[in-house]
């Protein structure tokens, strides 16, 4: 059963469709692309899913429930995190500081509040300071933990909004071009991390233009243009589609 739904998911901007009509899902234990030209619609459907932007029309469905009229705190607490496409982090705060960020407002919730899969050994049991360790060490941050986060190149800063972002124990994560800044052999294990977090039972939805890492990575990929769904499928089935050529990825040369 999909963690995440949209249906007819729409909004207008005077007379500007942005988001037009869309029908996603992603299911638990997989991660799901969304891609598209610039302009697409992608960020604005994230802003729509977290509950930043309300919709014109459609629906918003997390676990069966209809969170379509939820703010966005309120969404966070039933389980969604994100990372963004313009990088957000404290710059003027260290590293570890930024994670705890996220570990003491997960604190703050109601003890009911639903969290998300054991990603880390010890789970629920863990301090929060030991916490906050594990996830730097998984992210490959330990030796940047004293450091000032806005000295950090984008790379590695785009890596402290993710474990921010996992420090909420989220069900449901959106990754807004997380590998923006990240060369080859980092965006390669990047994406074996999206795998392991998958495999633990989280539900990533990820927008990214680094067509490869997406490819390679995801279950299943939903390609938008002009706001509008063009396809949806396994990553061999979108590489061969033809109106995803047209629109986005173009025919490769001989």
């Amino acid at each position: 059963m999909a963690l995440l739904e949209t249906t007819d998911l729409t909004i207008r901007f005077g007379g500007h469709v942005a988001v037009d009509a869309v029908n996603l899902s992603v299911e638990p234990g997989t991660v799901t692309g969304l891609i598209g030209p610039n302009g697409a619609g992608k960020t604005t459907t994230f802003n729509l899913v977290c509950g930043v932007l309300a919709p014109s029309g459609g629906r918003v469905i997390l676990d069966g429930r209809d969170v379509t009229k939820l703010s966005t705190h309120r969404r966070a607490r039933l389980g969604i995190g994100r990372t963004f496409q313009r990088l957000e982090i404290f710059g003027s705060m260290t590293v570890r500081e930024n994670v705890l960020v996220g570990g003491e407002i997960r604190q703050g919730w109601a003890r009911n509040a639903p969290t998300g899969p054991q990603l880390l050994a010890g789970g629920s049991d863990l301090e929060l300071q030991d916490e906050v360790d594990l996830l730097l060490e998984r992210l490959g941050l330990t030796d940047e933990a004293e450091t000032r986060a806005g000295a950090l190149a984008t790379g590695k800063a785009r890596l402290v909004e993710l474990a921010r972002a996992l420090a909420i124990r989220p069900r449901l994560l959106l990754l807004d071009e997380p590998a923006s800044g990240l060369d080859e052999s980092e965006s390669r294990d990047f994406g074996l991390l999206l795998r392991e977090l998958a495999g633990a039972g989280l539900a990533i939805l990820l927008v990214e233009h680094d067509v490869e890492l997406v490819m390679s990575t995801c279950d299943h990929v939903h390609v938008l243009d002009f706001g509008r769904i063009i396809a949806t499928g396994t990553a061999d089935e979108i590489r061969t589609n033809a109106a995803v050529l047209d629109a986005y990825l173009g025919t490769p040369t001989s």
